[in-house]
């Protein structure tokens, strides 16, 4: 059995990066019980990275018996913040090629055949659409000969849908893949990035109680009074500072909170996290007033290195547009954020070419890693203003800002329109189920006895 060197342990490096070159790092071995002849067989276990997947463990089992195996991935880090859900219109034979990280947390649905394959019922996976499919299908068999002698009709109609699944993977017609994580570790490839993938819309969720059980989070019943109107006022001058933990490394960190007032704008909240133990930052905004009637669409030409310097706010729900590069980041991709132009194509630098897990390892390919490369270095030419484009925020909430440095007189090289937003951007702000009519009367009206 091999065990994780001193070495190692001492260095903090439980998790390394993931390479084919370390020949020191070897996965674990420790010898366990085959679940199929009932003998001994090996379990390897590596610990690793995959940039942008944060940690995860790969185990592998095989039996030198029987010669059964077995294979999974478990997600290492922590749990996110928001859950997530992956909706792929499979159109091609090639989009059964993406790759995918598949969460045991993760729920798999085929609406088309009303199918779904329900949380924690299965490991965690990565693998392919394809290899989705083969262990649905692998799952259904299993116990087929057994149902066959004991309930034939059931086993026929099961051998029934088997086929239905077997026949996805021709695509002769589309179908819908739906992967929804609530803890937010699961991930499908965008074969096309940096630019938009039409076929795959990425949404993030609040957890219900129910999922936060699920996950083993401890929810909080006491729920904080909003702040009286002194009590807001000593936020506006005051930095807030409270404990969490790094999103990193996992250690006790700190969280400093500030309402702050943008001119000619409207009222933030940023967060920022600094952690002591592996050095990390990171910041965070969130908006201070309510969703806007109109949606902001802000569109700035770039025609001096100094635009850079411009700040910015981008909230959670803003997308941002360049059309010159044909490359849409979509909503809740880097949170919210207040910084200035330049940070923000760093950020999208960092989020396609160099977090990218897909250029890594044997998922790269040579043209992938050198289109990706290209949109890198078109970047860095945008931030030294060697490249002349726009650049597009296009916020429905309308908490969005791009500063003027004009202001108050207009800047000539950027637009602000608002519009109306679609039925479809109310869905996904939440707001066509909101109800907010006679609401100040409704909650004024004294509860009788036993009513909460």
């Amino acid at each position: 059995m091999s065990v994780i060197s001193e070495e190692h342990v001492r260095g903090g490096s439980v998790f390394k990066d993931i390479s084919a070159d370390d020949d020191d790092w070897q996965p674990t071995e420790i010898e366990s019980l085959c679940m199929n002849c009932y003998k001994n067989g090996t379990t390897r276990l590596l610990l690793t990275k995959i940039p942008f997947f944060k940690e995860i463990i790969l185990s592998s089992f095989s039996c030198a018996n029987c010669g059964w195996t077995n294979t999974e991935i478990q997600s290492a880090g922590r749990i996110q913040e928001q859950g997530v859900c992956y909706t792929l219109k499979v159109k091609t034979k090639e989009d059964l090629n993406r790759e995918v990280v598949k969460a045991d947390s993760a729920t798999t649905r085929i609406p088309e055949l009303d199918f779904e394959i329900p949380a924690f019922t299965q490991k965690g996976s990565l693998s392919t659409i394809e290899g989705l499919l083969d262990r649905a299908v692998a799952g259904l068999e299993q116990d087929q000969a057994v149902r066959r002698a004991t309930h034939p009709e059931v086993a026929e109609k099961i051998e029934e849908f088997i086929q239905k699944l077997r026949k996805l993977k021709e695509v002769e017609n589309e179908f819908t893949l739906v992967i929804e994580d609530p803890s937010g570790n699961s991930f499908v490839e965008n074969p096309v990035a940096p630019q938009k993938d039409e076929a795959l819309t990425v949404t993030t969720f609040k957890r219900t109680v129910r999922q936060d059980i699920q996950l083993g989070i401890k929810a909080d019943d006491d729920l904080d009074e909003e702040p009286a109107g002194n009590d807001l006022e000593t936020m506006r001058n005051e930095v807030l500072t409270f404990n969490t933990n790094c999103p990193e490394c996992n250690a006790p960190a700190s969280t400093n909170m500030k309402l702050v007032q943008i001119p000619h704008f409207k009222e933030v909240i940023i967060m920022a996290t600094n952690c002591d133990s592996c050095g990390h930052r990171t910041n965070e905004v969130k908006s201070g007033g309510a969703t806007e009637a109109l949606g902001t669409k802000i569109t700035l030409h770039i025609t001096d290195p100094s635009d850079m310097t411009r700040d910015l706010l981008k909230s959670e729900t803003c997308a941002v547009i360049i059309p010159e590069l044909e490359f849409e980041l979509g909503m809740a991709a880097l949170g919210g954020k207040f910084t200035t132009l330049e940070g923000l194509l760093k950020d999208i630098k960092d989020l396609t070419v160099s977090k990218n897990p897909f250029i890594c390892g044997d998922s790269s390919t040579a043209d992938r890693i050198q289109k990706l490369r290209e949109f890198g270095e078109k970047i860095d030419k945008i931030i030294v203003g060697e490249l002349d484009v726009h650049v597009l925020l296009d916020d429905p909430a309308g908490n969005s800002y791009l500063q003027n440095v004009y202001a108050p007189e207009p800047d000539p090289e950027m637009t602000v329109e608002k519009y109306t937003r679609s039925f479809q951007q109310n869905e996904e702000l939440g707001l066509n189920d909101m109800r907010t009519e006679n609401y100040e009367e409704k909650n004024n009206v004294p509860a009788r006895p036993g009513q909460v």
